[in-house]
Parts: C-alpha cells; structure tokens; sequence
C-alpha cells in the first residue's frame, strides 16, 4: 500500500475525531470518554509533531505530542498519543506513525518522550517497547472512568540518543 505521512492540519480533525472516538470505544486506549472539540484538543497538544497516515485522502491513523508540565524545566519532554482506526490495525501503521512522531520530535528538540498506558493495552505496550520505550513502573489503581472499574497504568519513556545528552 502507499501510505503517506502528513502533517495534521484542523481539516483532518472530522475523521481524527472519528479514529479517536473509536479508540475511546475500546475502553482501553484512553481515559478520556468523549472526543474533544477541535479547539481543545488543538489547546492540548504541541503544535508541532501532529500526523496523520493517509492512504489516498482517506486518514487511517494518527499521532501527536502533549505537554508533560508548564515548567520550563521539562521543555524537550512531551506525552505520545498514537491512534489506529478499527479497519487498519495490525497492519504496522502504528510503528510507522510512532518512529515517525520519534523522527520528528527529535528534530524540534524533544530529548524524552513518554507514555502511560491502560495496563490492559498490551499492543500499545508492545508497541512502544519495540520502538525504544522501556517500562519505568505501574501506576496502579490510578484512574476510574465511569463504568466504576479502577485502571493501572504502564508508564513508558524513549530517551533520544541524540538530543538533550550533553
């Protein structure tokens, strides 16, 4: 297949709203319940480092960056968010979009990348590991969403090799 990466622009919000609320129907990929307003979720994530996987003009997936802090201490950290929709998963797009968010924040001077994750992901997890993330630890019975269950959370970092080592 010929898929592209692109950067994401508010035109593609319509069906990244879609792959995000179908990742939020899996009850395992986030802890947020509804899809945000492109205008919140455009005021929560890092203006660079946003990208679609397209296949013609058809969005498959997608990745961005969050902030970690306000600080300025924890500038070149960021949070990954990498979604897949239902039809597309399993075929690599989420490795190609992860090394591609990696390619990318290194060269707009992220040093640390990190990720929390519902335990119960274990493709995320895979995921992340085989693309340099290692397991810090487990957050455990840190969150509950409305259907009353409490979620542990793996948290993951990548730190770059080649920004921020000095």
């Amino acid at each position: 297949m010929d898929y592209k990466l692109e950067e994401m622009t508010k035109l593609d919000w319509d069906q990244v709203s879609q792959i995000y609320k179908e990742g939020i129907e899996t009850g395992i990929a986030t802890f947020q319940e509804v899809v945000p307003t492109w205008e919140n979720w455009d005021n929560d994530h890092i203006s660079s480092c946003r990208i679609v996987i397209r296949l013609g003009n058809k969005v498959l997936g997608w990745g961005a960056l969050s902030p970690t802090s306000s600080r300025c201490v924890y500038e070149g950290v960021a949070e990954v968010s990498i979604y897949i929709g239902d039809n597309y998963r399993g075929k690599g797009l989420g490795k190609i979009l992860l090394e591609e968010i990696i390619k990318q924040s290194e060269e707009n001077g992220f040093w640390m990348l990190q990720s929390g994750i519902i335990s119960e992901n274990k493709v995320s997890i895979i995921l992340h590991e085989k693309c340099g993330f290692r397991e810090l630890g487990i957050r455990e019975k840190v969150a509950k969403m409305s259907n009353r269950k409490w979620y542990d959370v793996v948290l993951m970092e990548r730190r770059s090799k080649i920004v921020g080592i000095s």
